[in-house]
């Protein structure tokens, strides 16, 4: 209750403070000769408006710069957990955690992209139950974020889930894999699978396969 009251006394104050100075400067300006004025006008405000874009430019990069140095310490903290992970469940998440915190790409990740091939394909072939749809799902969508042309007959084994989430992601992978060797397949079941998302996606991945 203290906080409140006390920024309710500074909200007030603050303002009066910024009235005044915008009365003052109203007051100051009218009493400038013409040819300060001018000066103002032609020379100083350009003059302050470019520091003002270039201070913005700076503050921009150097936020950009701390935030990719913030990025890559997380992504080196959790790549040594991956590594000394052994609890199998533990070091699944952990890998969909990388690669969602490194926005689905694989640049610095490239150390362990054997272990998250190797985690990723054994997710695919043992989580059968259709309770663990979403795992073999994110598994096989995570598989063409490696950009390794080897992962996809697993994906396209993958296409053959009963569980439409399943196939969906694969697609999403063979997409991001550019995987042209599956057009065909994907045509088909764009235009014949009973998922509205599956056909979605396999147009999706057909569209990003042209580019």
């Amino acid at each position: 209750m203290a906080g409140r009251r006390e920024q309710g006394q500074i909200n007030p104050a603050a303002i009066a403070v910024l009235v005044g100075l915008i009365v003052a400067g109203v007051w100051i300006w009218k009493r400038l000769p013409a040819d300060s004025q001018d000066y103002v006008i032609d020379q100083a405000l350009p003059l302050a408006a470019g520091g003002l874009v270039i201070g913005v430019i700076m503050l921009t990069v150097i936020w950009k710069m701390k935030r990719r140095v913030t990025q890559r310490r997380e992504r080196n903290r959790m790549i040594v957990a991956f590594q000394r992970e052994t609890a199998p469940e533990k070091k699944l998440e952990l890998s969909f955690a990388l690669i969602e915190g490194n926005a689905y790409r694989i640049e610095g990740l490239e150390g362990i992209a054997p272990a998250l091939k190797d985690l990723w394909v054994t997710t695919l072939r043992q989580a059968l139950g259709d309770k663990q749809h979403r795992i073999r799902g994110m598994a096989a969508s995570h598989l063409g974020v490696l950009q390794d042309k080897t992962v996809v007959p697993f994906l396209v084994q993958a296409l053959e889930d009963d569980h439409a989430y399943v196939r969906s992601c694969a697609i999403l992978g063979l997409g991001r894999l550019r995987a042209t060797e599956t057009r065909e397949r994907l045509t088909t079941m764009m235009e014949e699978d009973w998922d509205q998302t599956v056909r979605s996606r396999a147009k999706e991945a057909l569209e990003r396969m042209r580019v």
